[in-house]
């Protein structure tokens, strides 16, 4: 992760500016920078992950255009090459190539992006910003207005806390230009189902998932794996290790005392030959962890915090252990398949109903927590459910296939990887305990 700022004025120094933006430079712990444009300032916290030397970083100036952005760039060499035959580019950094698709392609640019990113852009033919968030929100982006009515972006609340008396989540799929927010991509919506036939469907399932796993292993700096031993991780996990084709680095949590999941966790990890790390907690380290993770996430929420606890601590141990700067999880998986909340769904179109109000909330929720939690160990979360090929294709299944017909919660993915023998089967058709929060109650039966 990275931390982008951007304040459209120049009404507050920045020296002034400066405290708000360190708030989270957690995020960007290896250089920082700061731009001034003739509109205002672009700031930069820097986490290196792709172009590791400073020729990486940002921000990236292409003429008197600049910009900053905290986000990765998949399938971005093929481009690169392509755009190498009108523009010079001075790093391996993927983001740089994003000044020259804007030259070419305008605010069009961000329907072409397969990507998840924040970003802040300085156009200098409008004199003004121009700032845009990935389809599903996986990157963190929020805005607020100072006094004057000037706009700041920020990649977290905090940064904007005493600059600005609204502050709101930039919505996903969209970019500010010209004094307005313009939709460019909506994940969720589907606007005609795809009739297959179940064989066929899972089929398609595999080839885009491990598609999209593939291109999430592409990095400079030193990838590890979340393996929690369900589904969703596990899945991640062995299909990276048969693609790398050497033993990958995993990492689980669990108390120290009647830790059933590290035994799952540890079954995956012996089956795909991974070197495997488990982070044994104590009921001390949770409580010591308590203030600091309702700080982070800015939210009292019980379920919201129970769940990050966890999360925050093996990351924790793997920034203060490890050489490790990106992390694969498996968020996103039950929002897209559903499952207890979704294994009463009365029909069909209810089923889909909700899957479709989950992804368009997952800024606000999973996705938001496990930003917070990875990015303030300086640490970058990706997120291979959240493929956008995947997610497009996975949402336009006809509902009814993704319904619990077999007593099976996410019958599809499980199916769509039945005859690889990645997993155990025992965790390939492994169920998960319902978790008795008000949140796991779908709301058709409340």
């Amino acid at each position: 992760m990275c931390s982008i700022f951007g304040v459209e004025s120049k009404t507050i120094p920045w020296a002034t500016l400066q405290a708000h933006f360190d708030q989270t430079i957690s995020r960007g712990p290896d250089m920082s920078r700061v731009a001034e444009v003739p509109c205002g300032y672009l700031g930069f916290h820097r986490l290196a992950i792709m172009g590791l030397d400073e020729r990486g970083m940002q921000p990236f100036r292409l003429g008197d255009d600049l910009v900053v952005c905290n986000g990765e760039l998949y399938g971005f060499r093929p481009l690169r090459e392509r755009l190498m035959e009108q523009y010079s580019f001075q790093s391996e950094s993927d983001c740089e190539i994003l000044l020259p698709l804007y030259r070419e392609y305008g605010l069009e640019m961000f329907k072409t992006l397969d990507a998840e990113f924040a970003l802040i852009l300085y156009d200098s033919r409008r004199n003004a910003f121009v700032a845009a968030r990935d389809p599903i929100g996986i990157r963190p982006l929020y805005y607020g207005r100072l006094t004057d009515g000037s706009m700041v972006f920020a990649s977290e609340p905090k940064n904007l806390v005493g600059l600005c008396d609204v502050i709101l989540p930039f919505p996903p799929g969209c970019y500010w230009a010209d004094g307005k927010f313009t939709r460019y991509a909506d994940p969720a919506r589907v606007d005609h189902f795809i009739m297959e036939d179940e064989e066929t469907v899972c089929r398609t399932l595999r080839k885009l998932f491990i598609a999209g796993v593939e291109k999430r292993l592409d990095a400079d700096a030193p990838v590890g794996f979340l393996l929690s031993g369900g589904l969703d991780s596990s899945l991640v996990c062995a299909i990276a290790a048969k693609t790398l084709k050497k033993p990958i680095r995993t990492f689980s949590i669990g108390m120290d005392t009647d830790a059933i999941d590290l035994k799952y966790a540890r079954k995956v990890a012996d089956f795909i030959g991974s070197e495997h790390t488990d982070v044994i907690i104590s009921k001390k380290d949770v409580l010591d962890a308590l203030e600091h993770v309702i700080a982070l996430l800015g939210t009292y929420d019980i379920t919201t915090i129970r769940a990050s606890i966890g999360m925050y601590l093996v990351c924790k141990y793997i920034h203060e252990n490890t050489d490790i700067r990106v992390l694969l999880t498996g968020e996103i998986s039950d929002e897209i398949f559903g499952y207890k909340y979704t294994d009463f769904a009365p029909d069909a179109a209810a089923f889909q109903q909700e899957s479709e109000k989950r992804i368009r909330e997952l800024h606000m929720y999973d996705v938001l927590r496990a930003d917070r939690c990875i990015s303030v160990n300086s640490l970058e979360a990706r997120v291979p459910f959240g493929d956008l090929a995947f997610v497009h294709y996975a949402m336009s299944i006809d509902p009814s296939l993704k319904m619990n017909r077999h007593n099976m919660g996410k019958y599809l993915i499980r199916q769509a990887f039945a005859q690889d023998h990645l997993l155990p089967e025992e965790i390939l058709w492994r169920q998960r305990r319902l978790s008795a929060t008000p949140w796991a109650i779908p709301w058709w039966t409340i």
